[in-house]
């Protein structure tokens, strides 16, 4: 076997502190083997360039067997096979008829009704201080800000907007009773706002999707409007992390923090920088070989498992000057934050806007944002993401 690197997802050394690991791994060889207990070793590109052509090659594919966990109730499986899952011809249908929904102009268009959200989300905050005015923001803000963007684009009825926020919370943990317990809920829900999208179009995200027809009268089955109901909940997730681990971020350089208040208008390339530099993807989903091949001079070996290191390719000096430089002010040079090639992250754009106005919004409300403790990050190999992030406002 090639030799290479190889990095045990259970050192605590690696979870505190995966940037560095991967940094190592990284100048030894463009390839390296991950070790996880119970699924065995797999194989991970290290290296921008042979990274993107991993994620561009065809002939390694996505399995549904990845996502779809035994625990999940028989009757919700089958809404749970979303684009993630699905390769060629197959995921090319799908994309094409949901792309439409998904373009910057349309998640620039949907600017004033976050910001809506936003503002309503910064109203409760003083409300959840403690008596030492400290507030966890992640579980304040960060957290039910992508669940009530999600329920505006669904239209979901007030009333159940309160569930569908608990619904939000139990799918950021990832795991767990609540997480299970959450699925035939979200199903649901899915369901009836389907439903809706059919027979009562109004201006939600469904509605618009349910009209979409295609030259040839190809169009979305109700089944695949339920499926994407889900892959925008597990999706909509990114926003949340990456809107807490940008604050922590920005509060712990101050210097680019001040940068930020003085221009507003760096905004969209401080998403960029942030996404680049503490995005919350820490690997993509793996892809499995049809057949032997090389990345990078290293023999994968057909049926084997691969992933990109986002947390490595992200800094990789080949492509980004200093690139463990926190700098806001950085050109754009293609990070991978949101993957690349048939499954770069439909849903990028709308996180994008969402993360950038629920920035501006809460540095313009609260100029004096400081910590109020540790901003801890939990011990996730696959997600950078913290536990709280305890702040005061004032």
């Amino acid at each position: 076997m090639t030799d290479v690197p190889e990095i045990d997802l259970t050192d605590l050394a690696v979870l505190g502190d995966p940037f560095g690991a991967y940094t190592q791994a990284r100048r030894e060889s463009p390839v390296m083997r991950l070790l996880a207990p119970g699924i065995g070793p797999f194989w991970a590109v290290t290296r921008h360039e042979e990274a993107r052509a991993m994620l561009n090659d065809p002939r390694l594919e996505t399995s549904e067997s990845t996502f779809i966990r035994p625990e999940v109730p028989e009757h919700c499986r089958p809404y749970m096979r979303s684009m993630t899952e699905m390769n060629g011809a197959e995921h090319a249908r799908l994309r094409r008829l949901v792309a439409p929904a998904f373009t910057p102009r349309k998640a620039s268009e949907l600017g004033p009704r976050i910001e809506a959200i936003v503002d309503g989300l910064l109203d409760e905050l003083p409300g959840h201080a403690e008596p030492d005015g400290s507030m966890d923001l992640l579980r304040h803000f960060a957290q039910p800000l992508p669940i009530e963007v999600i329920s505006e684009l669904l239209g979901i009825p007030a009333a159940d907007r309160p569930r569908w926020r608990e619904y939000g919370a139990a799918v950021a943990a990832g795991h767990g009773e609540s997480f299970l317990a959450s699925i035939p809920g979200i199903i649901e829900g899915a369901q009836e706002a389907a439903a809706r999208g059919r027979t009562e179009p109004g201006d939600d995200l469904l509605s618009s999707l349910a009209r979409i027809v295609e030259e040839d009268g190809d169009r979305l089955g109700e089944d695949e409007l339920v499926t994407l109901v889900w892959q925008l909940v597990l999706g909509g997730q990114t926003p949340t992390n990456l809107i807490a681990n940008a604050v922590a971020a920005l509060l712990a350089h101050p210097e680019q923090l001040a940068a930020l208040r003085a221009d507003p208008g760096l905004m969209p390339r401080a998403v960029e920088e942030l996404m680049r530099w503490c995005g919350p993807q820490l690997l993509t989903f793996p892809r499995f070989a049809q057949e032997d091949l090389e990345i990078g001079g290293v023999l994968i070996p057909k049926g084997a498992a691969v992933v990109a290191s986002i947390a490595s390719v992200n800094r990789d000096p080949r492509v980004f000057d200093e690139p463990d430089r926190f700098d806001l002010r950085r050109e754009p040079s293609g990070h991978l934050g949101f993957a690349h090639g048939p499954h770069f992250c439909v849903g990028a754009s709308l996180a994008r806007v969402q993360t950038g106005i629920a920035l501006g919004a809460l540095l313009r409300r609260y100029p004096a944002l400081a910590l109020a403790g540790e901003a801890r990050h939990l011990p996730d190999p696959g997600t950078w993401r913290l536990a709280a992030l305890p702040v005061t406002l004032s």
